[in-house]
């Protein structure tokens, strides 16, 4: 019935209630998941990534926020239907998530043992013993070392590499079927960001977890994603598979973002390429299509009609009037650097 998918998002729409009127910060998203399989999305500061997956969570603060449209069905069941006692029994147990800053995420008053062992104490009925060595076996499990002697320390003890790996061991305790990693790697440098990026994929292998990462880095994205969905003001700009994405993209945003990427080979003492322009005021947005006054393609009909999803073939898609001739290009642009 669910082809395998462990989580169907149908026309989701959270709206948050601000002085400046409704924001629309996600608006129609649609998407699935397969089991076993990691999904990247993608997009600048605002185009509605987080709020995203802390709807898929139930995490949206009402007030001033309210999921007002859409399903979310997690293997089978709709969550927006579901009682708050219901989710919080899959919250934590059966889909995780990694929150953005390792240095917030975790209560400084506690050790790091009690926040480790209340996750497993509520969703899989351990004891304060059984808890306490499932604990150190998972702070074992993600990197730690002496993790017997660490698991009673506190926060400001570790630094923020370990604290991001403490967010993952809580994150992982149940084995979760589902984990949500929101920019597991901000702020951390690039040595650990590869740790903990090596150990999210290993444990997807081992666990067989779905995963959905969410990130600004495009580099992150494409060595660790089976497909890709580009956000833009709280739409899906673009969806494909990961490989067909960064080798033809079908929408100038996308285009833009994968041109935005430092090349090695950047011809020195000349400008890196940018998006010019800032991303919209999502509670006002022009008519037509959002990304027109930054887009180089724009047209007169992009500026007065909303764009349409444009299908390219099978599992690739594009919001754009001109998402073929933009797919024609780039596929034009691989053959000439393929040398064919």
């Amino acid at each position: 019935m669910n082809n395998g998918n462990i989580l169907t998002v149908n026309n989701l729409k959270t709206y948050f209630q601000t002085e400046d009127g409704v924001v629309k910060a996600v608006d129609g998203i649609t998407f699935e998941l397969k089991k076993g399989e990691t999904l990247g999305i993608v997009g600048e500061s605002g185009s509605g990534k987080s709020v995203t997956n802390l709807s898929i969570m139930r995490l949206i603060p009402e007030p001033p926020g309210k999921i007002v449209d859409g399903e979310i069905i997690f293997d089978g069941k709709n969550i927006r239907q579901l009682s708050l006692e219901d989710v919080r029994k899959i919250r934590g147990k059966r889909i995780a998530m990694i929150f953005q800053d390792p240095m917030t995420s975790l209560n400084p008053f506690l050790r790091i043992s009690t926040q480790l062992t209340e996750v497993t104490e509520l969703h899989l009925n351990h004891t304060p013993e059984q808890a306490y060595q499932h604990a150190v076996k998972m702070l074992e499990m993600v990197g730690i070392p002496d993790a017997e002697n660490r698991v009673d320390a506190y926060p400001h003890e570790f630094s923020g590499g370990m604290r991001q790996r403490v967010m993952i061991a809580m994150a992982l305790s149940c084995e979760p079927e589902l984990l949500i990693a929101d920019e597991p790697t901000t702020a951390l440098d690039v040595t650990i960001q590869a740790q903990i990026l090596e150990l999210i994929k290993d444990l997807r292998e081992k666990l067989g977890t779905s995963v959905i990462l969410i990130t600004h880095d495009l580099g992150v994205v494409a060595g660790m994603t089976d497909k890709i969905i580009v956000m833009y003001a709280g739409k899906v700009f673009e969806q494909a598979p990961t490989k067909e994405l960064f080798a033809t993209p079908a929408n100038p945003y996308t285009k833009g973002l994968l041109k935005s990427v430092p090349d090695p080979a950047h011809e020195a003492g000349t400008d890196l390429y940018q998006i010019p322009g800032l991303p919209p005021d999502v509670a006002h947005l022009p008519p037509g299509c959002p990304f027109a006054p930054r887009c180089e393609k724009v047209q007169g009909i992009c500026r007065q009609d909303y764009p349409p999803f444009v299908q390219i073939n099978e599992n690739h898609w594009s919001l754009c009037h001109f998402a073929k001739e933009t797919y024609q290009e780039s596929l034009q642009e691989k053959e000439a650097k393929d040398g064919k």
